[in-house]
């Protein structure tokens, strides 16, 4: 579900205040639209022109780059959902006895966050992963499935996710990274100001006309991406995929990087591979 945040130039204003009157830390936030190249599925070289390049926390940082590593912290991984149903099942969501999975990623299960305890538990496993993205070489976090509680059939809330969240930074930060908010413009006035995050990575947000809620908080430091197989607006209505590209491209593309890709983010060289920049 997706919700739209209208924000007024005062709150703006004051929001971005926040953001400038942040502490000084150890972490650099990416350049400020930066081109940026989103590579979880799979690692390639990235072009010249790339400042800003996001991977999977099992690869490598890409050499030269300022270097993202993507943890799918509020979900499993689909090779991961055997080692969590038999170590960790009390640490999944469910109802009704049975597991809560993600219906448009049927090889993912939700995550629980819907205790103090839990949760606890639940960064015993996650934060290691995020050290190690800083021992790696990476420089910035990127949680993904922030917004699971939508998933949830109402087992997880908008508090327990954002909770979560908040011991992600704690983590991320500690680690002298810097960590991005990913999606749910639900959260993204207090993306900043209570949860911490530095900038956000931000999917389909033209199509559901969802982006001001980011550039309002985050300025130009959020990184969007649109995807190749969108054929519909919001309101269910055909329409050439590369519009919405282009539409964004028009709207902000001077102020945000913005970039096109294929669904399944897969590496260069591979028959579906798509990628655009503006």
């Amino acid at each position: 579900m997706h919700a739209l945040w209208f924000r007024t130039t005062t709150a703006a204003v004051a929001v971005a205040s926040v953001l400038a009157a942040t502490p000084a830390s150890a972490f650099t936030r990416p350049t400020a639209n930066g081109r940026f190249d989103y590579q979880i599925g799979g690692a390639y070289a990235a072009a010249s022109g790339v400042a800003i390049v996001d991977r999977d926390r099992l690869a490598a940082p890409a050499p030269g780059k300022y270097s993202i590593c993507y943890v799918n912290a509020f979900q499993t991984q689909p090779d991961d959902a055997v080692w969590w149903t038999t170590n960790h099942s009390n640490l999944l969501v469910k109802k009704n006895g049975k597991y809560v999975i993600d219906p448009e990623w049927p090889d993912e299960y939700l995550l629980d966050t819907s205790t103090a305890a839990k949760r606890t538990a639940l960064m015993a496993i996650i934060g290691p992963w995020i050290d190690k993205c800083a021992a790696d070489g990476f420089k910035a976090v990127e949680p993904d499935n922030l917004d699971s509680w939508t998933r949830s059939k109402s087992v997880l809330t908008k508090a327990h996710n954002t909770a979560f969240a908040k011991l992600l930074v704690q983590r991320a930060h500690a680690a002298n990274l810097a960590i991005a908010q990913k999606n749910t413009s639900e959260l993204a006035p207090i993306g900043v100001s209570q949860i911490g995050f530095d900038f956000a990575i931000v999917e389909e947000c033209q199509v559901w006309s969802e982006c001001e809620a980011f550039t309002d908080v985050y300025g130009n430091q959020v990184y969007e991406i649109e995807y190749n197989d969108n054929d519909r607006d919001a309101d269910g209505n055909p329409i050439d995929p590369i519009s919405f590209f282009n539409a964004a491209c028009a709207a902000r593309g001077s102020k945000i990087s913005i970039i096109y890709r294929d669904r399944d983010v897969v590496p260069a060289g591979d028959g579906d591979y798509e990628y655009k920049w503006c």
